[in-house]
């Protein structure tokens, strides 16, 4: 049974303010379930006996684990729609401590290939280019403070449970960028044509801001602009693409040229 005091914990983690102090996110759905806990062990379960008896052999692994300090509420579905902060709730939701961790980009990009977001406002967006680094084998994001935070439930969501793989990291940008000496790519409308440049396999790629894309602060650590033209390039089109879309198009283009 769901107490009244755990459904309010659980609600007030779809602000930022309470899942800061808290140290901790909410994750929903079957799907998330079967990507994160594999790989991250949950604080608290709450899951309808539909979704309890059909994952009972992953409960009792969670529960013998080294780390078992999983607490599982089975709940009735009007029970869960109450604690629930999606609009269908999906037999099962999930606290998880958010991840701590170092990280520097200086280092990781001399080794590998990362992503760094400059302001990337919407969560749906910040969601979707996280299951694109998971599609294209890269690890890391580093995402200036301005990003939208991806451990919002809208863009834990929009992962599709690449949140496990992907580690997401929040940092003072600029201030990883001037430390960084591998190659620093930004997307930019006055860029080389991206299918005319020169790329490498390690590195940083820098997506912007969905209205005002890569700020000035950032641009000026950039290296390497790339453009990505229109079909055919003389053809008038809209003024620019969705950042996750264009994401994708640079990632592609980046492991073809692997």
């Amino acid at each position: 049974m769901l107490s009244k005091n755990k459904i309010k914990q659980i609600r007030s983690l779809e602000k930022k303010k309470y899942r800061t102090e808290n140290g901790m996110f909410v994750a929903e759905g079957p799907k998330l379930m079967e990507e994160l806990l594999p790989i991250w062990q949950p604080v608290y379960i709450a899951a309808t006996q539909e979704w309890a008896s059909r994952n009972e052999a992953l409960l009792k692994d969670l529960a013998s684990g080294k780390d078992a300090t999983t607490t599982l509420d089975v709940v009735t579905q009007e029970e869960l729609e109450k604690a629930s902060l999606l609009r269908s709730p999906q037999q099962v939701l999930a606290l998880f401590n958010l991840p701590q961790d170092d990280t520097l980009l200086s280092e990781t990009a001399h080794q590998e290939l990362c992503l760094a977001l400059d302001g990337v406002q919407d969560p749906g967006n910040l969601g979707t280019i996280v299951r694109l680094a998971d599609w294209f084998g890269i690890k890391h994001i580093f995402c200036s403070h301005e990003t939208a935070d991806v451990f919002s439930p809208k863009a834990i969501q929009a992962t599709m449970g690449a949140i496990a793989r992907v580690r997401v990291h929040y940092v003072n940008l600029v201030d990883e960028l001037k430390a960084c000496k591998a190659p620093i790519y930004g997307t930019h409308l006055d860029g080389e044509d991206i299918y005319k440049t020169t790329l490498t396999p390690h590195g940083v790629i820098i997506m912007g801001n969905e209205g005002n894309g890569v700020s000035k602060e950032v641009s000026q650590w950039v290296n390497s602009k790339l453009y990505i033209p229109p079909y055919p390039a003389d053809r008038t089109t809209v003024e620019s693409l969705n950042v996750a879309i264009a994401t994708a198009i640079v990632c592609a283009e980046f492991r073809r040229r692997a």
